[in-house]
């Protein structure tokens, strides 16, 4: 069943982003599919938000549904919206800070865990890339 994506007035898609970390610090990435927009390129998890969602809603779902994980506590972070040329897209991210289960990939698609250092090496989305200054900018207090 396709459910219908958030849209806001002024047409932008509103996608939940979920930054999962393990034990040691790492974020949890994942690699888009060759059916999806963007594929091949590296991104924190999650996806589009329902019309009769909450935030947290979303956020819970999307990593449910991408990771096979259960959010029990999560916290926003920061919100930023991206242009590509075929669309525009606001990206509300979330850290995540307790979670049940072991992520994996219930998509097919590749996952890996890389350090904060190393993710601006990562091949992330150019719309990922400021999360990436917002997470060392928290770091560095």
């Amino acid at each position: 069943m396709s459910w219908p994506a958030e849209l806001a007035a002024d047409g932008h898609i509103h996608v939940l982003v979920g930054l999962v970390t393990d034990f040691s610090g790492r974020f949890l990435l994942s690699r888009r599919q060759a059916a999806q927009h963007m594929a091949g390129a590296w991104e924190f998890p999650g996806g589009k938000k329902r019309a009769d969602e909450t935030r947290f809603e979303a956020l819970r779902r999307e990593l449910a549904e991408e990771l096979g994980i259960g959010v029990e506590g999560a916290e926003p972070l920061l919100e930023l919206v991206h242009d590509y040329p075929d669309r525009r897209v606001k990206l509300d991210v979330w850290l995540v800070h307790e979670y049940r289960g072991e992520p994996s990939a219930q998509e097919g698609q590749p996952l890996r865990w890389v350090d904060l250092d190393d993710l601006g090496d990562a091949g992330l989305l150019e719309a990922d890339r400021p999360i990436v200054e917002a997470l060392r900018a928290r770091e560095r207090g």
